[in-house]
């Protein structure tokens, strides 16, 4: 994995509830910690599009159900700019559980837009979705 550039605007802290937006069978997580992340000394570490994230499934089927997994976040209601000066923004905040660390997608497919950032980064999330943006 790649690390994320420090440009990006971080928009969801710690605690932060995101859609599972894959078939995975999650259906809401929760933000348990970011992996790789960086953050002043006693201060939480926030997390954007493209970030690892370690999170809770809170909804979904009983077999994910209260697990820690971790998930890469795609989508961002925070605005965050991009190097040719526009900004991007989302209607939610939503997530791609993955199944290892390498990148893998535990799902097949992925519902919604997602963002171009997370494609460079992770590839094979590219190739199961429907929309970049």
């Amino acid at each position: 994995m790649k690390p994320v550039k420090a440009t990006l605007t971080k928009g969801l802290d710690v605690g932060a509830r995101l859609i599972v937006a894959d078939n995975s069978g999650a259906k809401i997580a929760q933000v348990l910690s970011v992996k790789l992340g960086k953050a002043v000394k006693r201060r939480r570490a926030g997390s954007g599009v493209g970030d690892v994230v370690s999170v809770s499934i809170k909804q979904g089927n009983q077999t994910v159900k209260k697990k820690v997994m971790l998930a890469v976040v795609i989508r961002q209601k925070k605005a965050y700019r991009r190097k040719d000066g526009t900004r991007i923004k989302f209607e939610d905040n939503a997530c791609v559980v993955l199944k290892s660390d390498e990148g893998d997608p535990k799902g097949t497919v992925v519902k919604g837009p997602v963002a171009r950032e997370v494609i460079e980064r992770f590839p094979k999330i590219g190739k199961i979705s429907s929309i970049v943006v």
